[in-house]
């Protein structure tokens, strides 16, 4: 015992991951417990919610079947200071971003300072929230209740008139994550995209319910982060850090 633990110290102090493994026990039950494997260095996707823009603090649905907004002058000032601790910290080695001007923009500034080239991937984009674009949820409430109760009830209800649902987004995010890690394999890559895609590779990554998706808080330019290891499995590395917006 002492000899295994030593072991999963050495993996997990050099960035490795012990992996779950099975065996047998003296009563012929097989138990899981942590292995020594050595998976190799996990593909990394530093996951960054696109600054403001002047619908953020107004708390209006802002998908992709909408306008498309640029960052406002606050949101340009957090692209900058997310570029300064990216900088800093050195590890980023791809950036890749949604085709949305505030994500285009949020990452360009990124990427500029970190000297890389910006991949745009269309599975990155915000949800459709057809005719509730622009609205607050108040408006929404007060003009399509019954809609909204069935969107909050169900990932497979879409919004009014041509939305997209949770589901339909939660199909196309998946692809683009696996198409990624194809891509990138042990690599740290930075995503720039929006609220509903960070929320769902999150919520995957910790085989969350879909109700998961109204219970995390995600801030303009905030950063989270997935591990994803060569056995499938994933671990949520960080979530919702606004510490260089301070």
């Amino acid at each position: 015992r002492r000899a295994l633990l030593h072991r999963i110290a050495t993996a997990l102090s050099e960035g490795r991951a012990p992996s779950v493994v099975g065996a047998v026990a003296r009563d012929g039950r097989t138990v899981f417990g942590w292995g020594s494997a050595d998976l190799g260095t996990p593909a990394t996707f530093v996951l960054l919610r696109h600054g403001e823009t002047v619908l953020t603090p107004e708390k209006r649905f802002s998908g992709s079947g909408g306008s498309d907004p640029a960052l406002s002058a606050v949101g340009r000032r957090q692209a900058d200071a997310v570029a300064t601790a990216l900088a800093a910290r050195g590890t980023i080695e791809a950036v890749v971003s949604s085709p949305l001007l505030r994500c285009r923009e949020t990452a360009d500034a990124v990427a500029t300072r970190l000297g890389l080239e910006v991949g745009v991937e269309d599975g990155l984009r915000e949800t459709d929230f057809g005719a509730w674009e622009g609205m607050t949820f108040a408006e929404v409430r007060e003009r399509y209740a019954d809609d909204l109760s069935a969107w909050l009830a169900s990932p497979d209800v879409a919004p009014t008139g041509g939305g997209e649902s949770f589901a339909s987004v939660t199909t196309r995010v998946a692809a683009t994550r696996t198409t990624l890690l194809a891509r990138h394999p042990g690599r740290t890559v930075l995503v720039v995209t929006h609220v509903t895609p960070v929320k769902t590779l999150v919520r995957l990554a910790l085989g969350a319910p879909p109700e998961s998706l109204f219970r995390m808080e995600l801030s303009a330019a905030s950063l989270s982060a997935v591990a994803y290891y060569a056995d499938g499995n994933a671990s949520l590395r960080l979530l919702n850090d606004t510490s260089h917006l301070r």
